[in-house]
């Protein structure tokens, strides 16, 4: 081949250089393009990382707080149901010491109304279990062994039966109370019998006094209910004894209206 042909072969195989610069040039840019690219794909990726890292707090944050709000919930709503117990045990509170209150006014009211008999001896008022007693000695009231009222009792109890009658809306129980000496007599074959006697004559004196006998009750209690010793005499003579005792209206007990209602309101 002559060195002509070689020459113009030559010059058909190779690129012109102003195009193969320019695609350099292209490349170039292409790959500045392309690193600046994957450079804002990282940054956004690592935007989203953060992005999500955020979400992920506020979403712990968020039932940090609805766990705190539901416990302040709870909270809320068991101090209102002790404020409401508490209210409760006020008013139940209240309500005893009125109770409690109106007991001690007609408890110093029976007292004065017996002032002259107590001064005199002839009876004293108590609290026996909760209930006020008027407590008479039965050696004032009867001889030994004996249901027959004597002249200074029967002036007594009508001074007693007296002030009772004149106590609206009370009943009253007269029991018998005797010493542990055994009696076994014709009349009365136990101290049971005696002292449930001298409770009826009581009782009988009573109603000549003006107490109804509507409003009364007998029982007897023999020597089983001592309020002293029955190894000395002033042991017997203390438990030898009439006690009038002021029946409690259950009206004015705590959980009545509880008891009422769980009756459905028939007589118990």
């Amino acid at each position: 081949m002559n060195k002509a042909v070689f020459t113009a072969l030559l010059l058909c195989a190779c690129v012109p250089k102003g195009r193969y610069t320019e695609a350099l040039d292209d490349k170039a840019r292409l790959e500045a393009e392309l690193e600046e690219l994957q450079g804002v794909v990282a940054d956004q990726d690592e935007s989203l990382r953060r992005l999500q890292s955020q979400v992920e707090a506020s979403q712990a944050a968020l039932e940090e707080t609805n766990r705190k709000l539901a416990a302040k919930i709870a909270e809320a709503g068991a101090l209102a149901e002790d404020i409401e117990a508490m209210k409760q045990a006020l008013a139940e509170a209240e309500m005893r010491k009125a109770r409690a209150d109106a007991a001690l006014e007609s408890y110093r009211d029976l007292v004065a109304r017996f002032q002259a008999l107590i001064d005199a001896g002839t009876l004293r008022v108590k609290i026996v279990d909760g209930r006020m007693v008027v407590e008479l000695a039965t050696d004032i009231l009867f001889g030994a062994g004996s249901a027959t009222v004597s002249k200074d009792g029967k002036a007594a109890l009508l001074e007693v039966a007296e002030v009772l009658a004149s106590i609206e809306g009370r009943e009253y129980q007269v029991a018998g109370h005797t010493d542990d000496v055994p009696i076994a007599t014709e009349r009365f074959p136990s101290n049971w019998h005696l002292g449930a006697a001298r409770a009826i004559a009581v009782v009988k004196v009573l109603e000549r006094g003006g107490l109804g006998p509507e409003r009364v009750s007998i029982a007897s209690y023999s020597e089983f209910q001592p309020v002293d010793t029955n190894r000395t005499p002033d042991g017997k003579r203390n438990n030898r004894r009439i006690e009038i005792v002021v029946v409690p209206d259950l009206s004015d007990l705590p959980g009545y209206d509880e008891l009422e209602s769980l009756a459905g309101g028939n007589e118990i």
